[in-house]
């Protein structure tokens, strides 16, 4: 499965709206509420099966979680439905930690 670093993840989304990956938030209700990226969708990991056409089509995806683990099975299950994705390499606490160090970190 395909990772990406936080670095070029925040490169691609400095670009135009229509340019940038969609991105995922597989975690759990309550992860989501102590911190989430800008425009991220929430879709735990294990709805996402079911919850496949909430997820724009046509763009890539990136899909996150708190460590980088569960993005990993998100991501395969959004590959094997014939979709672009890539997982963010040590999730949302590598972001906190190298790009946004204002979100919070758990």
């Amino acid at each position: 499965m395909t990772e990406i670093e936080p670095a070029e993840l925040a490169a691609l989304l400095d670009r135009p709206e229509a340019e940038r990956p969609v991105l995922v938030d597989v975690r759990g209700h309550a992860e989501w509420a102590i911190a989430r990226l800008p425009g991220a969708l929430h879709i735990p990991l294990d709805e996402l099966p079911e919850r496949l056409d909430e997820v724009p089509e046509g763009r890539p995806v990136v899909v996150y979680c708190h460590l980088g683990v569960r993005s990993l099975s998100g991501a395969a299950i959004l590959a094997a439905a014939g979709r672009t994705a890539s997982s963010l390499r040590g999730g949302v606490d590598a972001w906190a930690e190298l790009i946004d160090p204002a979100l919070p970190r758990y």
